[in-house]
């Protein structure tokens, strides 16, 4: 594809004579886009596009394209003005091409903003389960098949799993008391037979 014979239009170019930019002088220069030159191709993968003729939707696009230009201050109002007008009165989609050559193909993208999450909705991060909670647990249920035999470790691993409980912020609480709760029915049961027998054996005697 032949490359155009144009040079994109400048929104400021290099003063005559001085070291300061200023505003380049468009008076009496005929633009591309208005129609001063020969139709330029349309970029596109068709060589005969250009002479499609223009939609709507076509010149609405090339307006947006020109207001995102002018918003970021691309385009002085009238040279904005001018190519809105072009714009809404090209017939083929090679003009509206030529209106929006030298500006970005839309609004140049901002960061998004990055908004904290409150730690009211930030997920909780659970507490490690103890471990002697676990096994006073166990053993606590294990006196029901045991006949009390694990009564004793139930006891002992609960009370060392709840000072460890309110050491350290571990969960297991609930575990290490259903284990105290089992095995100290379990252990008063056993007294309460083992006294019962030592009754009935003074009492023979």
């Amino acid at each position: 594809m032949a490359q155009p014979s144009w040079q994109p239009w400048q929104p400021w170019q290099p003063g005559q004579g001085s070291g300061t930019p200023r505003p380049w002088h468009t008076e009496g220069v005929p633009q591309p886009w208005q129609g001063g030159g020969p139709a330029q191709p349309w970029p596109g993968p068709g060589s005969g596009a250009a002479a499609m003729l223009a939609s709507h939707a076509d010149r609405e696009r090339a307006v947006d394209v020109l207001r995102a230009g002018y918003g970021e201050g691309r385009l002085e109002q009238p040279e904005f003005e001018k190519r809105v007008t072009r714009a809404y009165t090209a017939r083929t989609v090679g003009e509206l091409a030529l209106l929006v050559a030298d500006l970005p193909q839309g609004p140049m993208p901002l960061p998004a903003p990055v908004t904290p999450v409150p730690r009211t909705f930030m997920p909780l991060a659970r507490p490690q389960t103890n471990g002697k909670a676990v096994g006073s647990a166990v053993c606590g249920v294990l006196c029901l098949v045991s006949f009390g035999l694990t009564g004793i470790p139930a006891v002992v691993l609960g009370h060392a799993a709840r000072a460890e409980i309110r050491r350290t912020g571990e969960g297991g609480d609930g575990l290490a008391l259903t284990g105290l709760v089992l095995g100290w029915l379990s252990n008063v049961a056993w007294g309460i037979l083992v006294t019962l027998m030592l009754v009935a054996a003074a009492v023979s005697a």
